[in-house]
């Protein structure tokens, strides 16, 4: 029997980085791409992902505002979050890492990282809801 491939969603306003984010996922994991945060949003109504690929720099909603929302939403608060943008300073890493992100990537990305990254991820909240029961 096959096992189900684990769910993300990659959102980002930039279509450039949702193909290139997708191609580098598809392989791997079942993705959903949204092209903004109200797109996001309306995902989560449907499907709760395993992990979620955000964006900082977005128009309507940043990815600050966007993750402290995730966070104080007890339906998906849980959701591991992973930073992929263009902000490359310290103070804005150390702004996701405070507000939940579990890492912080710098685009242009580097496929094999994130990928580790994205697995140690998803191994931590599979372990972490086994020792719940």
């Amino acid at each position: 029997m096959e096992k189900k491939r684990k769910f993300i969603i990659l959102v980002d306003n930039d279509l450039v980085s949702l193909k290139i984010g997708t191609s580098v996922l598809e392989g791997k994991y079942a993705v959903a791409t949204a092209p903004s945060t109200k797109k996001l949003f309306f995902l989560l109504e449907k499907r709760l992902p395993d992990l979620i690929l955000l964006d900082v720099e977005m128009p309507e909603m940043n990815g600050y505002e966007t993750i402290k929302i995730i966070k104080e939403r007890p339906e998906t608060r849980d959701i591991p979050v992973i930073f992929l943008t263009g902000k490359n300073n310290q103070d804005c890493k150390c702004k996701g890492f405070s507000l939940g992100a579990l890492d912080y990537f710098i685009k242009p990305i580097d496929p094999p990282v994130l990928l580790k990254s994205i697995e140690a991820h998803l191994f931590h909240k599979d372990i972490m809801s086994t020792n719940k029961l």
